[in-house]
């Protein structure tokens, strides 16, 4: 029966949008290497044409040329073709990767969702309230234990603020009193007169020639009493 019917293939899988799009570029590749060809035949029938003068040997280069032209506008229009089939494919693989990964980001939000319920099961909002509450309790009771053991010994708690202020003006006024009225012995010592310059005569001032005057020669003037005598 297999000899007779043959054994059945198994179908090839199709296509996917990555290979379509490598072999139309493939495709486009081998477009645009006959179009350089093309580009440089034109070239030179150009050059040929320049070259020769008019007549019959001009037109059939012409001819050529134009052959060749016409191939080129052919060879552009696949060119085109195949870009815009690239230009589709190109669209459909982004959408197709786009919805791949709207499909990965909705089974990680969906993971995600699930295991924060189960995480919530697990926390009790009035647990948490109950839990602040006595940290609360226990820093107060905290609080009143530190102030206890900070406290002085000996100082009633009913001393005036305003009597103690009181004292502390009147303790201010005798510190300047005292500052103002220093006793004698914290006094420092006057100075001792000199025995030597209280007792001496004082020194004559002023100009004693000038005073006697001078007489024709320069020279001092005797008193009057001085002759008498």
């Amino acid at each position: 029966m297999k000899r007779v019917f043959g054994i059945k293939k198994d179908k090839e899988p199709p296509p996917s949008i990555q290979d379509a799009s490598d072999r139309i570029n493939k495709r486009g590749d081998n477009v645009e290497e006959k179009l350089k060809k093309l580009d440089a035949e034109l070239s030179r029938y150009k050059e040929q044409i320049k070259k020769t003068r008019p007549g019959p040997a001009q037109e059939a280069i012409k001819a050529r040329a134009m052959r060749v032209l016409k191939q080129k506008r052919m060879y552009e229009g696949q060119r085109d073709m195949l870009y815009s089939q690239t230009f589709n494919l190109d669209q459909v693989a982004f959408a197709s990767e786009g919805l791949k990964d709207a499909q990965q980001t909705m089974s990680a939000l969906k993971s995600a969702n699930k295991e924060l319920k189960g995480m919530m099961k697990t926390v009790n909002i009035q647990d948490i309230d109950n839990l602040q509450d006595e940290m609360m309790d226990m820093m107060d009771v905290s609080n009143e234990i530190q102030e206890t053991l900070g406290r002085s010994y000996n100082v009633p708690d009913y001393i005036d603020e305003e009597e103690l202020m009181g004292e502390l003006d009147a303790l201010e006024a005798d510190m300047g009193s005292e500052a103002d009225g220093i006793p004698s012995y914290l006094q420092p010592d006057k100075e001792e007169p000199d025995v030597d310059t209280e007792f001496l005569p004082a020194a004559p001032t002023g100009n004693t020639t000038a005073a006697q005057g001078e007489d024709e020669h320069g020279l001092p003037t005797v008193p009057r009493a001085s002759l008498r005598s």
